[in-house]
C-alpha cells in the first residue's frame, strides 16, 4: 500500500485524455495547480459514504469553491472493503470505474501542464497510481 495523504507532481502536467486512480470509505482526490495550499483545484472528488454514498465533485479556484455536482446515476461503487479502479481526469468529461460511466464532470478550467498535482487522502488503502 501507499502512504496517505498521497501527494505527488504529475510528470509533465495533466493532459486531455490522461488518466488516474483514485481510492475509498471518506476520500478526496484532488487534481491541483501546485501542493502548496493556495493551488487551484481543477478537480476535486470526495467520496462520502457517511452521506448516503455521495460522490461530491467541485474546483477550488481563485480562493473560493464552485457549484458541487453529486448526481453518479445509479450508485455509488466505493463500499467498505471492496476494491475499485477509476480513471478518469481532464478532458475526459468524468470517470469510470470497472469500464462503465461512474460521473461526468464539466471542467471550468482547461487541462494543460499548469494541473499538475495529484492529492489522495482519507479512509482509504491506495493500491497504485499509473500516469
Amino acid at each position: 500500500p501507499q502512504p496517505l495523504p498521497y501527494v505527488a507532481p504529475v510528470p509533465g502536467g495533466l493532459r486531455p485524455g490522461d488518466t488516474g486512480v483514485p481510492a475509498v470509505p471518506r476520500f478526496r482526490v484532488n487534481l491541483a495547480t501546485g501542493p502548496q495550499e493556495e493551488a487551484d483545484v481543477a478537480l476535486h472528488v470526495n467520496a462520502r459514504m457517511d452521506e448516503g454514498d455521495a460522490v461530491v465533485r467541485n474546483s477550488f479556484l481563485g480562493g473560493g469553491w464552485g457549484h458541487e455536482e453529486r448526481d453518479i446515476g445509479c450508485c455509488s461503487p466505493f463500499q467498505r472493503g471492496r476494491y475499485f479502479d477509476v480513471s478518469g481526469g481532464l478532458g475526459s468529461g468524468g470517470a469510470w470505474e470497472g469500464g462503465q460511466p461512474l460521473f461526468d464532470f464539466h471542467h471550468r478550467v482547461p487541462a494543460g501542464p499548469h494541473v499538475d498535482v495529484l492529492e489522495i487522502e482519507g479512509d482509504v488503502v491506495l493500491s497504485y497510481v499509473h500516469f
